[in-house]
Order: structure tokens, then sequence, then C-alpha cells
């Protein structure tokens, strides 16, 4: 685990956005393509636009799945999170993705969980672009997080303080036109890619971030499972980092 702690959300982005691309470029030329998953949300703005600026990236050997999309909401909608990829990344790139693989909410849950299963078997996950919510999820994974199924993708209840937040991010005109239930990537499906940056800006997280940087693992602040992980650098705004301990801090670059 490596921890940086920047001044702005804008250079939390830019930083990660960088070290993301260095992962790609190295992993292509090493074994000739790349898997990535994407996330999306409020916190990754920064970083997606970074990546985007970045140069002699072969988008056209890399196959993008992401991590979760809404139960029910169509891709019209402002919140859903096909549109919010498709317009801020996909539909930017030129030349485009080898292969996008995208969640169709709108489709049986359990018949689309189990198809996007059987892809994501067959691309080994090289890098992950996660951040986690104000409740500590990891993707949708809300507390108590399932950490023991090996399915790849699931369907899972949304908690109230996840819906808040969504509300509360300016997705939704109101909390009751937030979805009660999303198809989400699983714990364990996350944790099984080699390398993962994870972004988390503003003071509105500082919380979470406590919890899941400093304390246990715990499925009860789900994001904490990445302190496990061989190869997560985690990226923090100033604001984000400001109930972290001073044990914690001295072992973060402060830039």
């Amino acid at each position: 685990m490596t921890l940086s702690i920047f001044k702005t959300d804008e250079e939390m982005g830019i930083a990660a956005g960088k070290k993301a691309a260095e992962i790609l470029r190295n992993t292509i030329r090493n074994q000739g393509s790349a898997n990535i998953i994407l996330a999306t949300g409020a916190s990754q703005f920064e970083v997606l636009k970074q990546v985007l600026s970045e140069k002699d990236i072969a988008w056209d050997k890399v196959t993008m799945f992401h991590l979760d999309e809404y139960l029910g909401l169509p891709i019209s909608h402002p919140a859903s999170f096909r549109k919010y990829l498709l317009d801020r990344f996909v539909n930017i790139l030129s030349p485009n993705f080898k292969q996008v693989v995208l969640i169709n909410g709108e489709e049986d849950g359990e018949k689309e969980c189990f198809r996007l299963g059987e892809i994501i078997e067959k691309h080994p996950i090289d890098l992950a672009f996660v951040g986690f919510g104000e409740n500590g999820h990891l993707a949708f994974n809300d507390p108590p997080a399932d950490f023991e199924t090996e399915k790849p993708y699931l369907v899972v209840n949304l908690d109230e303080a996840c819906r808040q937040q969504q509300f509360g991010e300016g997705w939704f005109e109101n909390l009751e036109s937030v979805p009660k239930q999303a198809i989400s990537m699983s714990i364990k499906q996350i944790m099984k890619t080699k390398h993962i940056i994870c972004s988390v800006p503003d003071t509105r997280k500082a919380e979470a971030v406590k919890n899941c940087l400093n304390g246990q693992v715990t499925n009860l602040h789900p994001a904490s499972i990445l302190q496990t992980h061989p190869s997560c650098a985690y990226f923090l705004d100033q604001n984000a980092a400001s109930l972290l301990p001073k044990s914690v801090l001295e072992k973060a670059k402060t830039v």
C-alpha cells in the first residue's frame, strides 16, 4: 500500500491519472493488451480527465469493464453510470477501446450478472480505478458487505446512507428517485485485480477514509479490504485525509 496526499482534488487526480497511465503502458508493452475497470462518480472526475490527456496509450488493446450500475435506471438518465462513462471517457477516445463491457441495469439483474461474470472470467483485470463512499462502500457493496461470495457481480440493496450520498451529489432530483438496488462488482472480483488506483477527495469522505485506512479490516467498512491488497495506491486530497491519525500521516507522501 502507498498513500499520497495532495492539496487539492485536481492535483490528486493528475497524480492518480499519471500513475494509472504508467501502469497501462507497462502492461500493454509487457503482455500486448490490458484489461481495466473504470469507476464513476465525483471522485473520478479529475482522474479520468488526466488519463484522457495521457499520450501513447494503445487504447485499441484495452478491454474496459466498470464497477456498478443502478438497477432499472435508463441509460438516458443523468445518473446512469453507463452514460457517465460514455460521455466522459469512451466516446472521447480515439482510437477507442478494444472492447467495452458495460453493465446494463435495464435487463434482468441476475441474468445480467451471469452474462458479465462469464465475460470477466476470461479477462483477468490488470488495473482498477476505485473510490469509496461516505459509508465506506467499495463499488456498491454497502456495509455489511459480502466478503465471501465468489460471484463476480451481484444484485445488491443500497442502504440509506448510500442513496443519500447519490442525492446529495446532485445526481437525482430527490431521495425517493434514487434506486434501491444496483448491480455491483463483488469484493472478491475487485480484489483479483493486479493493480488498484484508489482516489478519494472531499471532507465528506474523511470519516470513511479514517475507518477504511486506519481501522480494522471489516465488512462494516467495506473499502478497508483494500488494506490487504498487494498493489493498492491511495490518492487523497487534504480534506479527505483530515481525520487520519498522525501515525498514518507520517507514512504518507504529502505533495
